[in-house]
């Protein structure tokens, strides 16, 4: 995972969103399709490149140790990578511009050009901006490409330090938020397809690592300090975290509350607030409170007394689906079977 908040991104109209995806709270995953469009996406950078080569364009896409020109701020948390800065554009031939290149379809083309790209695409909008502040430049130019037909639409525009001055403070605020800023409306088209809807909106838990854990806090270059071993964590250790994970209470809020911890042994105890019963930590595990489905099942007596006659018993429940037309409660049971049970009741029995 990218172990920063991007400039790229910063220009995102949900701050949640951004600070769960900087706490890595979930990590979005894409099928084949999605990656070759990314791998489209950079091919044609290079050639547009190429493109204002040939038209006698300076452009320095590279440093000198062949890596891309790169931003790093709020103590390495927040960093950017530049696509090029190009100099002798037939618009301004002495004024050096950042230069960007995204690839779009047809019908953002077509809005793209009504419009212009501080309103359709605000992310570059912001993108823009923090790139041109930090390298010292008063002007960029953003190329887009129409994947479907090869039209180009290109935008100049000029550096506005306000606008810079407002994604900055933004950016400060969420890196330095203890908890997930203020969430969206459920029927918002922004909460529609994201894939942080259901810890959002429902009851799922975000994942258990070092950035998701109440103990770590961000610290200078980058860097996440852990306040119960107190050392930095290595970066591959962030990714997996450790048995002594204790979420953020505000990441569990939609069905657990903290009502007790003690700060010597790191016992904490949590109220199942779907069913009112307590439930403690190390006993259940982050693990088992992230993918445990059914949050009901954290603390129920059933599954007590599995874990006390199982020690080191670890849970792991998912829902059952109610619409199966063997679950209705009115059918027999099967010949030489078992009474029939309310399929909720079957199962702990199962």
């Amino acid at each position: 995972p990218r172990g920063y908040l991007g400039w790229s991104e910063i220009g995102h109209e949900c701050s949640r969103y951004l600070w769960l995806s900087w706490r890595w709270a979930s990590f979005e995953t894409f099928e084949g399709r999605i990656v070759r469009l990314f791998e489209t996406g950079n091919r044609e950078e290079a050639r547009v490149l190429d493109e204002l080569r040939e038209i006698g364009c300076t452009v320095w896409d590279r440093d000198e140790n062949g890596k891309q020109f790169s931003i790093v701020s709020h103590k390495g948390h927040m960093q950017g990578h530049l696509d090029a800065v190009v100099q002798g554009l037939p618009e301004a031939p002495k004024t050096a511009h950042l230069v960007d290149v995204k690839t779009i379809n047809t019908k953002r083309m077509t809005e793209l050009q009504k419009k212009g790209m501080k309103t359709v695409y605000p992310k570059y909008w912001a993108q823009a901006h923090g790139y041109m502040s930090h390298y010292k430049l008063a002007r960029a130019l953003f190329i887009f490409v129409c994947k479907d037909d090869d039209t180009l639409f290109v935008e100049r525009i000029e550096y506005d330090d306000a606008e810079f001055r407002r994604f900055e403070s933004r950016a400060a605020a969420i890196l330095d938020a203890k908890e997930p800023p203020e969430k969206f409306d459920a029927e918002s088209f922004t909460c529609k397809f994201c894939h942080f809807k259901s810890q959002c909106h429902g009851t799922e838990a975000a994942l258990p690592n070092c950035r998701t854990c109440a103990h770590s806090t961000p610290v200078a270059d980058g860097n996440w300090m852990c306040e119960w071993w107190e050392n930095i964590i290595p970066f591959a250790a962030q990714v997996k975290g450790c048995a002594e994970h204790r979420y953020i209470p505000a990441l569990v809020s939609s069905f657990a509350e903290l009502v007790e911890y003690n700060t010597i042994s790191n016992e904490a105890v949590w109220r199942n607030k779907l069913t009112d019963k307590k439930f403690t930590q190390p006993r259940y595990s982050s693990m088992e409170m992230h993918q445990t489905e059914g949050k009901a099942a954290l603390g129920e007596a059933f599954v007590e007394s599995v874990k006390d006659e199982f020690l080191g018993m670890r849970c792991g429940f998912k829902e059952f689906p109610s619409d199966l037309p063997w679950a209705d409660d009115q059918k027999k049971a099967p010949k030489g079977g078992i009474d029939h049970k309310p399929l909720g009741e079957l199962y702990r029995t199962t």
